[in-house]
């Protein structure tokens, strides 16, 4: 049996996580409404109305004044005309359609971990951490968060003070689908929210799978699924250091299901992907661009007992002399999540080398109670030093963190060679 050391760590869903959004109405009318009411007031209620807002709601938010002019400007084009008030009015009106949201409401897991970009901490990892928090009517979106791991495998988790969205902009106004996100230099990574704002994402962003790419310079990127509540697309997220991103999407025959991850680097001059096809089996995609998908082989579908219901992967696989090791997870009876591992041939990945025959995490008794009960799961693990780490979710409840020896591992793998 595979050591597993859990970590006593458990980052909870916090309410207390709120972002400021649009207030979005089904019945465009009402913005007018609410202009026409907000025009009936003399400057003393605009001021007053004003202090009440700063002192209520400003402490729980970055660049807070300059978000209600945002939400202002954007109630202007909503309406189709400019609005003739003073700056105090502006905002005031701004704050009559903005909204908090909080992002943890319901639940938050499914966390995957990187390495940081800045390693500057000697005999220590950092790294970045991205979790799915759910909120009000279920929709998903993507915070992060940072920490260390020392030589020890002491782990810390750096503190959150506020959540908070970034400037999103659109490279083709014919297209909501392709856009980017800038965030201020005066909000910390830990505090960075990305909010779903596609016409294929309004029930959210789900499960990002990050990884670093090894071959050139430094530079990150993240699958994920885009939920409107009927169709689901693929969609890649792209940043150099986590303050800048490119959400783009993915194109092609091969790209119709969900859970994909991408091998850290090419091979033989392609990019790869794990992904899951048909809802249960583990299929492996290359190609030679990073968005289009043309080509997919099936890689493995539920053998074992433990993952009869589906399998799927649980990130990107991590590079080792022995071959690309992949963390999956199965569904077995009464909807039990639980994770194992597979082994890929380094040179063609498409050959499965071996996969473990029993999982080597179940979710504990005190982990099988939530949001969704019996759900261990991860979106992807990291190497430190001769152990890797998994963060992994809790019954969508909390998430936490476990460590195993790579080596052993890669030697449990082998006894199961086919």
């Amino acid at each position: 049996m595979i050591e597993v050391k859990r970590s006593d760590i458990s980052i909870e869903a916090d309410p207390k996580k709120v972002i400021m959004i649009f207030n979005e109405f089904k019945d465009p009318n009402r913005y007018e409404l609410i202009l026409q009411r907000f025009l009936s007031l003399s400057d003393n209620d605009i001021t007053s109305g004003l202090k009440y807002v700063d002192q209520k709601f400003s402490a729980r938010h970055y660049s807070f004044s300059q978000r209600l002019i945002e939400h202002f400007e954007q109630l202007e084009y909503r309406l189709g005309k400019k609005i003739e008030t003073s700056d105090n009015g502006k905002r005031l009106l701004g704050a009559y359609v903005t909204k908090e949201y909080s992002i943890e409401g319901a639940a938050l897991f499914n966390p995957s971990i990187v390495p940081h970009f800045d390693q500057s901490e000697p005999d220590k990892t950092r790294f970045i951490l991205s979790f799915r928090p759910v909120g009000e009517k279920h929709i998903s979106s993507l915070r992060f968060g940072t920490g260390t791991i020392d030589a020890d495998n002491v782990l810390h988790i750096s503190r959150q003070n506020y959540s908070t969205t970034g400037k999103y902009s659109f490279p083709d106004p014919a297209s909501k689908e392709d856009y980017d996100i800038t965030f201020g230099d005066e909000v910390p990574l830990e505090d960075r929210v990305i909010w779903p704002c596609a016409p294929s994402e309004t029930k959210g962003i789900e499960d990002v799978r990050f990884v670093r790419l090894t071959d050139g310079p430094a530079r990150y990127i993240g699958t994920y699924t885009a939920f409107d509540g009927i169709h689901i697309k693929s969609k890649l997220l792209e940043t150099d250091d986590f303050k800048h991103f490119r959400i783009r999407e993915l194109k092609g025959k091969a790209v119709h299901d969900k859970g994909m991850a991408f091998f850290p680097r090419k091979i033989n001059g392609r990019y790869y992907i794990i992904s899951r096809q048909g809802s249960e089996s583990l299929f492996i995609m290359h190609s030679d661009s990073l968005y289009d998908w043309e080509t997919y082989h099936p890689l493995q579908s539920p053998e074992s007992p433990w993952e009869f219901v589906q399998m799927g992967n649980c990130g990107s696989p991590i590079e080792t002399d022995e071959g690309w090791l992949l963390l999956t997870h199965g569904v077995g009876a009464m909807r039990e999540y639980a994770l194992g591992a597979m082994l890929l041939d380094l040179d063609n990945p498409s050959n499965v080398i071996s996969s473990l025959k029993e999982p080597f995490m179940r979710p504990l008794e005190n982990e099988r109670e939530g949001y969704v009960p019996n759900v261990l799961y991860s979106c992807g693990w990291m190497q430190h030093n001769a152990h890797i780490v998994i963060p992994y979710a809790m019954s969508d409840a909390a998430c936490s963190f476990a460590l195993i020896e790579t080596e052993e591992l890669i030697e449990e793998l082998k006894r199961n060679c086919k």
